[in-house]
């Protein structure tokens, strides 16, 4: 079923850095001053959306041990 692969001589894996590219890559483009400003607005409304999350969410997860209401329908008063 699976081949066994021929073992590889270490003289080779030795001689490995002789056989890489001396070409380097062409540098990085830096991102223009409307880039940056818009990825900060997206970090900040992202940011933004959370913490208001956070903070409308609070009272329904924060546990309720006296109400000051208690719901009363009409219905049940006839």
């Amino acid at each position: 079923m699976f081949r066994r692969r021929e073992p590889v001589p270490f003289a080779f894996i030795a001689e490995a850095d002789k056989y890489r590219s001396n070409v380097t890559p062409p540098p990085k483009e830096r991102a223009s001053a409307g880039q940056i400003a818009g990825r900060t607005l997206v970090g900040l409304t992202v940011v933004a959306g959370l913490v208001g999350a956070l903070l409308f969410g609070m009272p329904a997860l924060s546990p309720d041990t006296s109400p000051a209401q208690t719901q009363h329908s009409e219905a049940s008063d006839r």
